[in-house]
């Protein structure tokens, strides 16, 4: 099992580009249209990574990163942004939880190494030490 993954892009494009380079490693991915849509079935298709772009109508990346920190269910869920990645973008994206960033344009091999690194993480490791032993196996349903 490799794994399923959510990409939340507007651009139709780039969205369908990052479908089938990870398709062709064997991911299972399901896309949306932006944050709102994101937030809207995250919960159904239980993703094992989010990426999200940052400039989205109706719920931009940044905002859509906070939101799945927030819940508990997605708290731990390894988000990345995949963006233009301005200072601005990365220093927002970590206040907001988001775990790695990748540049647009984007190598196709860069994008599948940074998923599989996402993927096979246990619990993301917390600068601060916080978060608690026991947690990382459980299956919140």
């Amino acid at each position: 099992m490799s794994g399923r993954v959510l990409v939340v892009d507007d651009n139709k494009v780039i969205r369908q580009l990052i479908r089938v380079n990870l398709e062709l490693e064997g991911f299972e991915v399901v896309t949306a249209a932006d944050g709102a849509e994101a937030l809207d079935i995250v919960h159904r298709v239980c993703p094992d990574v989010v990426t999200l772009d940052v400039v989205m109508p109706r719920l931009d990346g940044l905002r859509t990163a906070a939101r799945l920190r927030e819940d508990p269910r997605t708290s731990r869920l390894p988000v990345a942004i995949i963006s233009a990645c301005t200072q601005y973008e990365v220093e927002s994206g970590l206040a907001a939880g988001v775990d790695a960033f990748l540049s647009k344009p984007f190598e196709p091999a860069e994008l599948v190494r940074l998923v599989r690194q996402l993927m096979h993480r246990e619990s993301p490791p917390s600068a601060d030490g916080r978060h608690e032993a026991g947690q990382a196996g459980r299956t919140v349903g």
